[in-house]
């Protein structure tokens, strides 16, 4: 969910103007996703890097995540949306964490759309943490080296038990990851749109979900469509 302070600056108003902006923005995301049957979305809303902004525009970012967990609960709750959230949440101040905790807490009944907030998340720091769980089932003779395959480092990794995401949908026209689902996105299709988070819409996701329906997913094997090798 990228460009919500270069929104606010085009505008010239301080950029915690185009935070407040695309927090509504990603609560209309949520419950349009919800609506269309959208079984899983995640929601990069803040990186291992984003530590590094200002102290003012961090606390500030931390204020607003609280006060939308806290105001929207019931809702997730009435959209039978269930919230999860991966990264270093220890890292989160106290008052977040606690807010964090009891979303997760009280949607844990909930049967919909699976909701997973990235929060203080890194891929790279994801990889290091599965690698460093398995080194220790290693060490402690829980875990034989060959037995480490694939499935054994997903298994490790934050988002265990979820499935691979199909569509990364980049917004404000970065072309890269910065440090999303490193291992996960494999074989996402990726999808970046010159649209500033703030304005992104339901008819921009409807857009998105129509450009991946017309996506090949190959995953590394021969086009369904192409023709057959010539007999030789």
């Amino acid at each position: 969910m990228d460009g919500n302070g270069r929104w606010a600056e085009l505008r010239r108003r301080p950029r915690t103007f185009g935070h407040l902006r695309g927090a509504r923005i990603a609560r209309e995301t949520i419950e349009a996703c919800a609506e269309l049957g959208i079984e899983n979305l995640t929601l990069y809303a803040f990186s291992t890097e984003n530590w590094l902004r200002p102290l003012e525009e961090v606390s500030f970012l931390m204020a607003l995540l609280s006060r939308h967990l806290r105001r929207e609960r019931e809702t997730l709750i009435k959209n039978n949306i269930r919230f999860r959230a991966i990264g270093e949440l220890d890292r989160l101040p106290a008052s977040v964490r606690a807010e964090v905790d009891k979303t997760i807490a009280d949607t844990a009944h909930c049967t919909g759309l699976l909701l997973t907030f990235a929060l203080s998340y890194g891929g790279r720091q994801d990889l290091v943490e599965a690698t460093r769980q398995i080194a220790l089932k290693v060490a402690a003779g829980e875990l034989d080296p060959l037995q480490i395959d694939e499935n054994c480092v997903a298994a490790h990794l934050a988002t265990a038990g979820q499935p691979d995401p199909d569509l990364v949908i980049r917004t404000s026209g970065e072309s890269r990851l910065s440090n999303f689902l490193l291992w996960q996105n494999a074989y996402a299709e990726f999808l970046v749109l010159p649209t500033l988070w703030p304005d992104f819409s339901r008819e921009k996701l409807l857009e998105a979900l129509a450009w991946y329906s017309q996506r090949e997913r190959r995953f590394g094997k021969v086009s369904s469509h192409a023709e057959s090798p010539a007999t030789v």
